[in-house]
């Protein structure tokens, strides 16, 4: 099979694109949180029933979603997306901007918003599986698109795999992915090796003893102690970790005390690192703990610390001949706005669960999608005082194209790759 022929079959096929951009727009109004996904759910599936091609599983993992078009001998080739939302107060000013809340697990309600481009990448998909079932007669083998729930805590695509995803539906030969990110719109970067970090998160609690806030002495302030261990927990990476390896050491949360005049009983840090080397993340958590503990015996807690994992992503790892070959086709269809040896990210994804329950080479990209005229207004001035907002703000907002036309090629392309007629 020449490897024209993915990019050419691509440009040639057609598709209804606005009815793509409205339904992105309706996605991006109406996210749901992590494991409460069941809205978004109903909607990819019934739009995959409307394509009438695809054998359809629902409710794996969760609100997974999976859907199968079986179409003679060849490889098996899954594409994934994933389809929760984020604990964020959109301010874009769109006029398809979420305005939607939801209660948490704790059932707390809270501002939800697709921060992360998970509305982009189901759109695309669905788009894809649109494209590639409308020219059956192009290609031969078995197609499987996959909507994750839950990947924002991690745990969706081994919740699938767990859930008996291999007995549902046929194992896949390869695995691919992608992720809108902050990069010009219309490009495309991969790499071999990895493209993703690692990412442990979790929450500590350390206890003090409290008391009134105007006799200090009789208590063991835990916002001392934790205000300690937080300034302690920089010099990690700075100073213990290899400064040609990768660490990141990140505080997102610190939560004490109700009142000003009240020194609580107890504190509790929320910190997340990321690490690419097994031997770094065991040395970061080992560090972790020996700070922390020493900070409690150091301000006389009257308790041990507690260490309660909260999340936990693998490394993203591009098999390097998929890499390679994925290469070739998307320099075709990309040209210049395919870059094949992008930098890694430090961003963390569960995908690649998806591959390692069964050892399965798999291979992930990045998507553009932020406006290439300010892109190119920003880099192309070193004192530039606009923003270009990236994932998780409440301002990340990809421009709709070409980001989705992106998208939906390097998904077809890479399938085609494989999908030998």
């Amino acid at each position: 099979m020449s490897k024209a022929i993915p990019s050419g079959l691509v440009k040639e096929a057609s598709l209804d694109l606005p009815s793509y951009e409205d339904l992105y727009r309706w996605f991006h109004s109406h996210p749901e949180l992590s494991l409460q996904e069941q809205q978004t759910s109903d909607k990819v599936a019934a739009h995959l029933a409307g394509l009438k091609k695809f054998e359809i599983h629902q409710h794996i993992g969760g609100y997974g979603v999976v859907g199968v078009l079986r179409n003679g001998p060849g490889k098996t080739i899954m594409l994934r997306a994933d389809m929760d939302a984020l604990p964020v107060k959109e301010i874009t000013d769109l006029p398809y901007a979420s305005e939607v809340t939801m209660a948490n697990a704790e059932g707390v309600e809270q501002p939800v918003m697709h921060a992360c481009g998970h509305d982009m990448h189901m759109t695309c998909l669905l788009a894809a599986a649109d494209m590639l079932s409308r020219i059956q007669h192009a290609w031969s083998g078995t197609l499987i698109v996959l909507f994750q729930p839950n990947e924002e805590r991690g745990g969706g695509a081994q919740a699938m795999v767990d859930d008996g995803l291999y007995a549902k539906i046929p194992v896949p030969d390869y695995i691919f992915g992608q992720h809108v990110m902050r990069l010009r719109a219309g490009t495309i970067g991969c790499r071999p090796g990895t493209i993703m970090a690692a990412a442990d998160s979790m929450r500590i609690t350390v206890f003090g003893r409290g008391g009134h806030g105007s006799l200090p002495h009789q208590t063991v302030d835990p916002a001392v102690l934790a205000a300690h261990i937080v300034v302690r927990l920089q010099g990690i990476v700075s100073r213990e970790v290899d400064p040609s390896d990768l660490g990141v050491v990140t505080v997102g949360s610190l939560h004490v005390g109700q009142a000003e005049n009240i020194i609580a009983d107890r504190a509790e840090i929320g910190l997340d690192f990321r690490t690419v080397k097994l031997e770094t993340r065991q040395q970061i958590l080992a560090a972790v703990q020996r700070i922390v503990e020493a900070e409690c015996q150091a301000s006389g807690s009257p308790r041990p610390p507690i260490f309660t994992p909260t999340r936990r992503f693998p490394p993203t790892d591009n098999d390097s001949q998929l890499a390679a070959e994925l290469a070739t086709s998307f320099t075709q269809h990309f040209g210049e706005n395919f870059d094949g040896d992008i930098p890694r990210t430090n961003v963390s994804e569960d995908f690649s669960n998806l591959a390692r329950c069964k050892d399965l080479p798999c291979c992930f990209w990045l998507v553009g999608g932020i406006d290439p005229e300010l892109w190119d207004r920003v880099n192309q001035d070193v004192n530039s005082t606009e923003d270009i907002s990236s994932n998780h703000s409440a301002r990340f907002a990809p421009v709709i194209q070409p980001t989705m036309k992106a998208g939906i090629d390097a998904l077809c392309v890479a399938a085609l790759t494989f999908l030998h007629k």
